[in-house]
């Protein structure tokens, strides 16, 4: 079954047209409301779709796990993601799902950047540096990572973690995808920027990602991109300090601007090691109860959701079971 997911917010004008245009070529429609205000929840429900609401706006990606939640209980084999306002011509959702149907690619992408489309230079610009940043841990590099016309096979579905709520989620998949080793493509869709329906100033969109993007990778590398530095601080800081006294030793003369050199860079270094060393302890512990947690069976939300009488009886065996394996690892 290939479900089409439409995350939406505040597309009235647009959402009936890329619905109709889905249905032509998927099985189910699910659209995401991420707290419109608008008709955009009650237009697709009067079209067949599906609608997972967000009371609030939440953002991109806290939609996106809503919808890819929901494909997954609908029993969708194959995902595809395209944006609801009317930027992806669902006409291409043959193009974009064919190497995940032929089971060439886990992950195939919708590439806007092709001389038959016209993109206004400030996107071009803004992508191709979030393309660089973004393809900096890439095995193979693909030319368009911001793109929101997707098509996912159900085991990357399963695979893929979507932590980042905002805009930079789709870089963060991407990352999740690399570091599970799916396998992705990309191929040449259509896209029209006519009107620029965009709901999201082009500046804060670029910001929110590479926000999201750096705070991905230091939760993934902290001892590398926070301790590294912090290291280099330290040093820094002590080569001031050994010329403060050489110079103090030798001619009496305090150089204040030394002093606070060696200082600042000790001091703020140290801290910098120490959050590191923090933050790899919190992440290795995550991890390690993650995959405990995996192991045991069931998830939380499966048990909760069983008999009231044996719910919780059930948690606490499953937690001592988690602590006891922790322990002894």
């Amino acid at each position: 079954m290939i479900v089409a997911c439409i995350p939406a917010y505040n597309e009235e004008k647009t959402i009936a047209k890329v619905i109709i245009g889905a249905q032509k070529y998927v099985n189910r429609v699910i659209v995401g409301d991420d707290g419109s205000d608008d008709m955009t929840a009650e237009i697709a429900e009067s079209l067949g779709a599906i609608v997972v609401r967000h009371e609030d706006n939440l953002g991109k990606g806290a939609i996106l796990r809503s919808l890819f939640e929901a494909s997954v209980k609908a029993g969708a084999s194959i995902v595809v993601t395209l944006d609801a306002d009317g930027q992806h011509d669902p006409h291409d959702i043959p193009l974009v799902v064919r190497p995940v149907l032929d089971g060439k690619a886990d992950l195939s992408i919708g590439a806007r950047f092709t001389d038959k489309n016209y993109i206004p230079s400030y996107r071009r610009i803004g992508n191709k540096l979030l393309d660089a940043i973004t393809n900096l841990r890439a095995v193979s590099k693909l030319t368009d990572t911001q793109s929101g016309f997707r098509a996912y096979s159900r085991g990357a579905i399963e695979k893929i973690e979507v932590r980042d709520d905002g805009m930079s989620a789709d870089s963060q998949i991407l990352m999740s995808a690399w570091k599970n080793n799916l396998r992705i493509t990309e191929s040449d869709i259509s896209v029209s920027y006519e009107g620029d329906t965009s709901t999201f100033n082009p500046l804060r969109h670029f910001s929110s990602v590479m926000y999201g993007i750096v705070r991905y990778a230091i939760e993934r590398r902290p001892l590398l991109l926070i301790g590294l530095p912090g290291l280099a601080a330290v040093g820094i800081g002590l080569i001031y300090g050994l010329l403060l006294l050489r110079i103090y030793q030798q001619s009496h003369v305090f150089i204040l601007a030394y002093a606070l050199l060696a200082m600042g860079g000790t001091l703020l270094g140290a801290f910098a090691v120490l959050v590191a060393v923090v933050l790899f302890a919190l992440s290795d512990q995550v991890r390690r109860l993650t995959n405990v947690w995996s192991r045991r069976g069931p998830s939380l939300g499966q048990l909760i959701g069983s008999r009231p009488e044996s719910s919780f009886e059930s948690v606490s065996a499953k937690f001592a079971g988690v602590r006891d394996e922790m322990r002894d690892s």
